[in-house]
């Protein structure tokens, strides 16, 4: 999967004031918010904390981290060198708009992901389930189409794959169920989003996946 939707790290103001860096800042804001929940500091003091390889010499923001990695002169010509290089399955994550689907495609790309990084880099970027009908439209089956952003329940899932995405990738629901429950907890997101797809549809009147139409769905004019 190549990611091509954050060729720099967006400002993220927000992680800024929170004191979300590497390692985390303590602000007083933080401290007065901890204070209320001494459980944090239970669990702080007597696990191990998670430690990642990549990072272990890292020290600043989250962006600056970003900015470090990525290279933000990529472009169509190293995407087919990456096809020439690469005998397994392509996809391509970010892309925002049916021209640019059409493009990593006949690049040879075997799917897209129609996704803006979670909202996070770019306040104004398009709503990927906006942007979905087009990009179906486009390829006509051409490459496969996935959805990423804004997946928190499975009624979204269920909206995606109504208006033509054959799956969808779910990001922070998962984490979520990560940090509360380690492994247990990511199979009980799992399981929500089981039930809520499966009540989604019976509120439809739709009993197969397969019978799910954009008529199903409205989106804002």
């Amino acid at each position: 999967m190549l990611t091509v939707d954050t060729p720099v790290g967006g400002r993220r103001l927000r992680d800024a004031r929170n004191g979300l860096s590497i390692p985390p800042a303590l602000t007083a804001r933080t401290i007065a918010d901890a204070a209320r929940h001494p459980h944090w500091w239970i669990n702080l003091l007597t696990t191990e904390p998670l430690r990642f390889a990549s990072l272990s010499s890292w020290s600043g923001t989250v962006a600056d981290l970003i900015d470090s990695m990525f290279d933000p002169a990529l472009t169509m010509d190293d995407l087919e060198w990456l096809r020439s290089t690469w005998n397994g399955p392509l996809v391509v994550k970010g892309v925002q708009t049916a021209a640019d689907a059409r493009r990593v495609v006949d690049a040879g790309a075997d799917a897209v992901v129609v996704s803006n990084h979670g909202g996070r880099q770019l306040d104004r970027a398009p709503v990927p389930l906006e942007t979905l009908p087009a990009v179906v439209a486009e390829l006509h089956g051409d490459g496969e189409v996935l959805l990423d952003t804004g997946i928190t329940s499975g009624a979204d899932i269920v909206a995606a794959v109504a208006l033509g995405a054959s799956g969808c990738l779910v990001g922070r629901a998962y984490l979520y169920g990560l940090m509360a429950g380690g492994e247990r907890g990511v199979e009980r997101v799992a399981t929500i989003l089981g039930q809520e797809i499966v009540r989604t549809m019976a509120l439809l009147g739709v009993t197969s996946v397969a019978d799910l139409t954009p008529d199903h769905v409205r989106l804002r004019n």
